[in-house]
């Protein structure tokens, strides 16, 4: 009888110990911090406007650290740059981060971020490599430094405008959605902008394999036909330095 016993006692702790083995992965991966719910959770903020979240603050961060470094840069491709091409979009980087700028500041302030007052390391290089550079290879550099940084901050805000779930976060990626674009197609309008470069330091990024239909077989189509060289420019701005010395008083 006691063999009995104590075979049974054997039997039902195993299955305990099997059981506790089997609920404990599912109650620890659930309550891990390693997961992305829970780091939201844990980076993220109460405010009046909707919860405020790291990703949320990264943002309003970039859009002030754009503005300190764009702002001069473009005030320097209207005194500096032999075509009005390169003067049109630096005037746009002036008007619209002037703009950008006033509307960041009003955000952190409404948030309680604190804003850097100083462009970064690797934008204060970017801003010395223009100032040495000198007339065509000014405006390659120009126009392919800024279009770079416009397209890097570009998917940032996109991921925002998508994720957000604080109205001010929200509005202002709108609006910076609304420059950054304007300040792209500025910049290609320049016809400076090397997109086989970019294309090639993205796919340098990447790690996933492209996706989509194979290439057609046969004859390679024929070419586009290029669009206007500068694009919609329908962005409300100040007229340009060079419509300003043709206006009348």
């Amino acid at each position: 009888m006691s063999r009995r016993l104590n075979g049974t006692a054997l039997i039902i702790a195993a299955l305990v110990a099997t059981l506790g083995a089997l609920a404990f992965p599912v109650w620890s991966y659930g309550d891990r911090s390693g997961t992305g719910e829970a780091n939201l959770d844990a980076s993220t903020i109460a405010t009046r406007w909707g919860p405020l979240s790291a990703t949320d603050r990264d943002l309003i961060v970039k859009v002030r650290l754009a503005g300190l470094w764009e702002l001069p840069a473009g005030q320097q491709a209207i005194e500096r740059a032999p075509s009005e091409a390169v003067k049109a979009a630096g005037d746009h980087l002036v008007v619209g981060h002037t703009d950008l700028d006033a509307r960041v500041r009003e955000v952190a302030a409404q948030l309680g971020i604190e804003l850097p007052n100083q462009p970064n390391a690797q934008q204060q290089g970017w801003l010395d490599e223009l100032t040495a550079a000198r007339g065509e290879t000014y405006q390659r550099k120009f126009a392919n430094i800024l279009r770079n940084a416009h397209g890097k901050v570009f998917s940032l805000i996109a991921q925002v405008r998508h994720t957000t779930r604080n109205a001010l976060v929200r509005q202002l990626a709108s609006d910076a959605n609304q420059t950054v674009l304007d300040h792209i197609t500025m910049l290609e309008g320049t016809g400076f902008v090397d997109f086989d470069a970019l294309a090639a330091e993205a796919a340098g990024r990447s790690t996933a394999s492209p996706t989509g239909p194979p290439a057609p077989s046969g004859p390679a189509p024929a070419e586009p036909v290029p669009a206007s060289p500068t694009g919609d420019q329908s962005f409300t701005s100040r007229p340009s330095p060079s419509d300003a010395a043709h206006s009348g008083p």
